[in-house]
Formats: structure tokens, C-alpha cells, sequence
């Protein structure tokens, strides 16, 4: 799974609390999630979400390197054009760049040409104060890329905050998640250093099972002729994410091919409600 697409399902579970932090006031109303694709000439970007509040629609765009298919500015106004087409409402546009570059990309902030001229916020993650992002669970994976001089110092804050999430699954997600992005500045060992707790072993886990990629899980289930393994594997992120599934969404899951599976494993992160993943099972 693409790191910047684990931030996207972040900000898809979490939203009122990534446009607390971009918006900078706590937001107490309903943010909801927008779907990724437009309807004119849908496109596809994983590292994209939409967030609509009551007075704006905050689009966040989560990048590790520089594309080198198309340039962001081209990118950004592109979108603008489209949200604003579609919804007629304010578009506040972020770019939050993940890992550290001197490109002089991730310094862009604006469109121009000719008479057209096209502004856009942009997050360079090494630059952001750590402090806000320490303080929101939700926000704790980001802190490990934050501004710091004692980066392993900061590895250990982060570490702390997730231990003291009392709720055990939402401790294991996150800590999980803190993991994934802490490889973009840590190596393994120093990162298990910190995270080796028992109630850490599960999160351990999910960080291989996102970093090699589900389908490696599923290639490897498969090889074996346990498909029921591959089944579990899925059935087990999903109810993470959406609790126990109904019987009949389950019957569906169980009844999928080998190639539907490793679909489904592509997308899975894609699902931001149950109901997507009805629509999805039903479309095969």
C-alpha cells in the first residue's frame, strides 16, 4: 500500500481532524468525505481526499516524491476547476509533502500562465511544528516526520502519546500507521526499538502486511492452495475498518475468485464505508 494512500485513509477515518488541523480551528460540525473521483472525466488519484465542511471544501494532497507524469501546479488548478464545477462552494487546496527533497517542486505554491494565475497552500512535513500533531491521536503518525533536531527524541514522544490510547484497536491502528511513516525517516530497527510492547504486536503485523503490500500476503496464501488464509486476511482489515460483516456480505466475500480477491486488495483501502464495499462486492 503507497504510504501517501495510508495518509488518505487516515484523513477518510479521521476527518474532522485533519481539517481541524489545516483549517487551524477546531471543528465541532460534520466534515464529510467526498468521493475521489469527479464527475467530469473521473480521475483517479489515491493520495487525494476531499473534505467538505459546512463553508469550504478542503482538498488534501498527500505526496512522497515529485510525479514526474505532471506538474502539481497544472495538477492543482486542474482539481480547483473541477471542485468548483461541481460544487460551487470555496476549494482550500493543501499539498503536504511527505519526505524530505531539495526539489524545487515541493516549493511551488501557484499556476501561471499567460493571464491565468492559480494559488495553493503547500505543507513540507520536515518544517511542521510537532507539537499540534502530538496532541491528536489521529495525528500521531505525522509527528514522526515533523521539525525536530533529535528525531529519534521525537520517535520516542510519539511511541509514548500511542500507549496511552486506552482503546486497544484504535492503539493498534495507530500505532500501526505510526510505523509505515516512520519508515520514511527511520530504519527498522530503530523503529522496532520504540514500538516492541506486547500491546504493539498486532500493529507490527499490519505495518508488514501495508509495507510489503496485501497482495504479497495474498501470493503467498495462494502459492500455498489456502485460499481461506487470503480470505481471513482480507476478512480481518475489514472488520478492523467496518466491524463484523453482515452474513450476507461475508458469503459474497467468501464466494470471490483468486483474481477477485487480489482486486480486492488493491481497493481496499479505497472503502471509506461498509456501503462501498456492498457496492464493489456487487459490481463482480
Amino acid at each position: 500500500m503507497p504510504i501517501d494512500n495510508l495518509c488518505k485513509y487516515l484523513a477518510a477515518k479521521y476527518p474532522q481532524r485533519f481539517a481541524a488541523w489545516r483549517l487551524g480551528t477546531p471543528i465541532s460540525s460534520p466534515v464529510k468525505v467526498l468521493k475521489t473521483e469527479l464527475t467530469l472525466e473521473p480521475i483517479r488519484a489515491d493520495s487525494v481526499i476531499f473534505l467538505q465542511t459546512e463553508r469550504e471544501i478542503l482538498h488534501l494532497e498527500f505526496q512522497v516524491k515529485v510525479p514526474q507524469e505532471q506538474i502539481m501546479p497544472l495538477r492543482m488548478l486542474n482539481y480547483w476547476v473541477r471542485l468548483y464545477w461541481q460544487y460551487r462552494l470555496p476549494v482550500r487546496q493543501v499539498i503536504i509533502w511527505l519526505q524530505p527533497t531539495r526539489n524545487p517542486a515541493v516549493f511551488e505554491t501557484e499556476f501561471q500562465f499567460q493571464s491565468t494565475r492559480h494559488g495553493y497552500e503547500v505543507v513540507r512535513m520536515w518544517e511542521e511544528p510537532p507539537e499540534p500533531l502530538l496532541q491528536d491521536p489521529a495525528l500521531l503518525p505525522l509527528a514522526v516526520l515533523s521539525a525536530t533536531e533529535e528525531p529519534n527524541q521525537l520517535l520516542g514522544q510519539v511511541a509514548q502519546e500511542v500507549a496511552k490510547i486506552e482503546e486497544t484497536e484504535l492503539r493498534q491502528e495507530i500505532a500501526a500507521c505510526t510505523q509505515v511513516l516512520a519508515g520514511l525517516r527511520f530504519n527498522k530497527d530503530v523503529i522496532a526499538n520504540f514500538f516492541r510492547e506486547e500491546i504493539m504486536q498486532e500493529s507490527v503485523i499490519y505495518q508488514d502486511i501495508l509495507q510489503k503490500g496485501l497482495e504479497q500476503g495474498l501470493e503467498q496464501g495462494l502459492n500455498q492452495g489456502k485460499k481461506q488464509e487470503a480470505i481471513a486476511l482480507i476478512q480481518g482489515m475489514l472488520n478492523r475498518r467496518f466491524g463484523s460483516l453482515e452474513p450476507h456480505v461475508q458469503e459474497r466475500l467468501e464466494s470471490l475468485t483468486l483474481t477477485q480477491l487480489e482486486e480486492l486488495s488493491l481497493a481496499l483501502f479505497d472503502l471509506t464505508e461498509v456501503t462501498d464495499l456492498v457496492t464493489w462486492l456487487q459490481s463482480r
